[in-house]
């Protein structure tokens, strides 16, 4: 894994250390990477992202993980795309995804599942550990889905109503971090 590489699951792992902090600090220990390593990349990536001669979002991602594994073209209403993707050896069951439009304006950057990887078993609250799903796996398992605004630009959330083990149905709020399941919980629970 090249120095750039792993830069970049660093700075997925740093986002989501504020929801899941034990399961960031395994995944960084297996990259063998401190936190100050995690800390210091994350900076390099702000800096990065707000430099002045700062290229596009889309140029940014290839100089950072060099070319896709793969480009697919994509038409989302009248408006043609590209969904380029990503292995990362932190995560072999997915691929970050950058939606890219027409100039390399990114739409969307997330984890996706991998082609042919196995989809998760979703069908009750139970099943919804943190890192277990994608937002459109989430999405789909428990439609209709509401999407809701996250926290910050790297954050979603979904709304759904699941049964949990006992087939009690209840409204749940899934918040998800560059695309995976971070937490969920009940609406109106104590």
């Amino acid at each position: 894994m090249d120095g750039m590489d792993l830069d970049f699951q660093l700075v997925l792992l740093r986002r989501m250390a504020d929801h899941n902090p034990d399961l960031v600090d395994d995944a960084r220990r297996r990259l063998g990477a401190s936190l100050a390593e995690m800390r210091e990349a994350n900076k390099r990536w702000q800096a990065m992202v707000r430099s002045p001669r700062t290229r596009s979002a889309a140029a940014r991602y290839r100089s950072v993980l060099g070319e896709p594994e793969s480009v697919v073209p994509r038409r989302l209403g009248d408006v043609d795309c590209e969904a380029r993707r990503w292995a990362l050896p932190l995560w072999p069951e997915l691929r970050f995804e950058v939606l890219a439009g027409p100039g390399g304006a990114v739409w969307n950057e997330w984890l996706v599942r991998a082609p042919g990887a196995p989809a998760p078993r979703l069908e009750t609250l139970d099943d919804l550990a943190p890192w277990s799903c994608t937002v459109d796996e989430a999405a789909r398992a428990f439609a209709p889905a509401r999407p809701l605004e996250g926290t910050a630009p790297t954050r979603w959330g979904l709304a759904f109503t699941t049964p949990d083990g006992k087939g009690v149905r209840h409204e749940v709020v899934a918040e998800f971090t560059w695309g995976l399941l971070q937490r969920t919980a009940v609406v109106g629970a104590g």
